[in-house]
C-alpha cells in the first residue's frame, strides 16, 4: 500500500522527520525502540540524526513500533489529510467507471491540510493512460471534491473529472481540462502530445442519447514513486 506523496518523496533521500519528537511524546527510548524493530540502537540514532536516509520501509517499521501511522513520522497529523484511492480514471479518453472491487487494492495517499477544504470529502482516482501525459503521469493520483459538495460551478481553466452515461446503463469517466473560447463557447480538452488525444470535446455538443456532468474538481494531482 501506498503510505503517501510524502513518503514516495522519502525514499532513498535525507529529509527532516519527526522520530525523535515521537518517541518523546511515546516514552520510547533508543534501546527500546531497536528490540522493537528488530534493529540496532546505533541504527535508529543513525536514523534520528538523518546520517541515514528515512525509507518507506522504515517508515512502516517506526510506525508500527510506535503505534502510529507511517506518515506521521514525517509530518504532524494536523498538517495533512489522507484519501482513500479505490478506482482508476482514464485521462483525457473515457473509459468505463468502476470502483475496484477488492479492498486490498485500495491504498492512501496523503495530501496538505486546507482549511477552506476540511468540510468536503475528497476522493482520489488513479490516472491510467498516457493521453493526458502533459499534465498528469500515469500512475499518478488525481484527488477531487464533487460539486453537489462543494457547490461550485465549473470554471474554465480548472480540470475535472467527468461522467458520460449511456442509455444501456454504461457509465465512463474520463479527467479533461475546461477551456472556453472567444466565443464563449465550452470545451473539454485532453492535454497531450499525442494527436490521437487532442480533439476537443464540445460541452453542448452532446447526443441525445447520452448525458455529461462534472462528478468532481481536481484539486491535487500526486506522482507516485
Amino acid at each position: 500500500m501506498a503510505l503517501s506523496c510524502l513518503a514516495d518523496m522519502a525514499k532513498r533521500f535525507l529529509m527532516d522527520h519527526r522520530l525523535k519528537e515521537i518517541m518523546a511524546e511515546k516514552g520510547v527510548t533508543r534501546e527500546a525502540l531497536a528490540e522493537r524493530v528488530g534493529s540496532h540502537p546505533v541504527t535508529i540514532s543513525k536514523l534520528i540524526s538523518g546520517t541515514m536516509g528515512m525509507t518507506t520501509s522504515w517508515m512502516e517499521r517506526l510506525g508500527a513500533a510506535l503505534n502510529v501511522p507511517p506518515i506521521e513520522i514525517l509530518v504532524a497529523p494536523a498538517s495533512f489529510r489522507t484519501v482513500t484511492v479505490k478506482a482508476a480514471v482514464q485521462a483525457g479518453i473515457w473509459t468505463e467507471s468502476r470502483e475496484w472491487p477488492d479492498p486490498d487494492d485500495w491504498y492512501q495517499v496523503a495530501v496538505p491540510h486546507e482549511p477552506n477544504l476540511a468540510s468536503l470529502n475528497l476522493y482520489g482516482a488513479e490516472v491510467r493512460g498516457r493521453s493526458m501525459n502533459r499534465r498528469y503521469a500515469e500512475g499518478s493520483v488525481v484527488i477531487f471534491t464533487a460539486p453537489w459538495e462543494d457547490g461550485e460551478r465549473p470554471v474554465p481553466g480548472r480540470r475535472y473529472v467527468i461522467e458520460r452515461s449511456r442509455p444501456d446503463g454504461s457509465v465512463e469517466t474520463t479527467v479533461k481540462l475546461l477551456h472556453q473560447d472567444s466565443d464563449g463557447g465550452l470545451w473539454l480538452l485532453a492535454e497531450s502530445d499525442d494527436p490521437r488525444f487532442q480533439q476537443p470535446i464540445p460541452v453542448d455538443g452532446q447526443s441525445e442519447d447520452e448525458e455529461i456532468r462534472v462528478i468532481g474538481r481536481v484539486r491535487y494531482s500526486v506522482v507516485r514513486e
